[in-house]
């Protein structure tokens, strides 16, 4: 039990001191990165600094792999340094016991990657995404969907647009059905609300087709001073790209709240695939943390006397880089329908685990 606790120890420690360093590199580049993205917006340095941290979380979130697989070669290079690892084998314990310890916390650290680090990925990510449209247009876009439809808000110089529809239509072009539209000026009042049979987004204006426009101003009747448009262009920043992403961001969206958007999608006739790919492949991530760990170890669990150790160093990082493309290639072919959803999400990391693991047994017992 002390022989585990202070390899847990050492493991930890390393996670940390790794975690530590690309934290401080990434930190760095993406702040450049800010500069170059909003240097038409002329941010001072306290908010390009705020927007550099707000994606601090999930540069952490998607470096986890990355970094448990390098924590593990760095402990057990440092073991098999020390021969530490040829003292722990001479008091009869094996090489896989001696991997229980870094095994259980690269769980705890998964588990807690899914439990609290994805909803702060989730808020910080929301929040970086209104802060970016907020500097880029004057205003800020959201988007939602709910069982009574799809909402969208967007800012322009003239003011904000709350619209919403009860259907949504996309074949070459993107198109919303049903629509209504709430516009207001620029000091927060509304000043004009629209119903239109549909609205087409083109090039920086959404084409309203069969359109009854009511004027909202002081002093006027709405009714008596409605018109009616066969065709009417209103002003937009949005992109066709931009809603799509943001209806596959699903790093803005909590693991909590996934299940009930995935039946809110579901009622407004929206396909659900890639949130439930991406459902349980968080799940599914302690599993395929824990591979990397095995994916580490199976390659550095040798005394340092044999030599080519560098060699397996980039054995192990080159192999682990393969399960990660495997497993991003299989939630691609979920999300497309290709695969089961349970199968691209939970088969990658099983696999991955199994993997090192018969490589190890038959380290370990020929």
């Amino acid at each position: 039990m002390i022989l585990d606790r202070y390899f847990a120890r050492r493991f930890l420690q390393s996670f940390l001191f790794i975690g530590a360093v690309f934290m401080t590199l990434i930190l760095l580049i993406d702040l450049i990165e800010q500069v170059r993205r909003f240097d038409e917006a002329d941010l001072s340095l306290g908010q390009l600094l705020q927007l550099t941290l707000l994606n601090a979380p999930a540069a952490i979130s998607e470096m986890l792999p990355l970094l448990m697989i390098l924590a593990t070669i760095a402990l057990f290079v440092g073991l098999a340094r020390s021969s530490e690892l040829v003292v722990t084998r001479s008091i009869g314990r094996s090489g896989i016991r001696a991997l229980v310890a870094p095994v259980l916390v690269s769980a705890v650290i998964g588990v807690l990657a899914v439990a609290m680090l994805n909803p702060i990925v989730a808020a910080t990510g929301e929040e970086y995404q209104r802060l970016a449209d907020t500097y880029r247009n004057g205003g800020n876009s959201a988007l939602s969907i709910s069982g009574e439809g799809l909402w969208l808000r967007q800012g322009t110089e003239a003011g904000q647009s709350v619209i919403h529809a009860n259907g949504f239509g996309e074949e070459d072009e993107f198109a919303l059905l049903d629509v209504t539209i709430l516009t207001y000026a620029k000091d927060g009042g509304p000043v004009r609300q629209i119903v239109a049979e549909s609205a087409r987004l083109g090039d920086g204006v959404w084409v309203l087709e069969n359109a009854k426009a009511w004027p909202l101003a002081a002093g006027l009747n709405p009714e008596t001073n409605a018109a009616v448009h066969e065709r009417l262009e209103l002003p937009t920043t949005l992109t066709r790209d931009r809603i799509l992403d943001t209806l596959g961001q699903q790093g803005t969206v909590s693991v909590y709240d996934l299940p009930q958007l995935i039946q809110d999608l579901q009622q407004a006739g929206f396909s659900t695939k890639q949130y439930e790919v991406w459902l349980h492949a968080e799940l599914a991530r302690p599993l395929f943390l824990i591979s990397m760990v095995l994916v580490g170890a199976v390659f550095t669990m040798r005394h340092v006397r044999f030599g080519g150790t560098g060699v397996a160093v980039l054995t192990a990082v080159l192999l682990g880089f393969a399960l990660y493309f495997v497993r991003n290639f299989a939630q691609i072919l979920g999300e497309n329908g290709q695969l089961s959803v349970y199968l691209a999400a939970w088969a990658p990391p099983i696999a991955a685990i199994l993997l090192p693991l018969g490589l190890l047994l038959h380290a370990e017992d020929g």
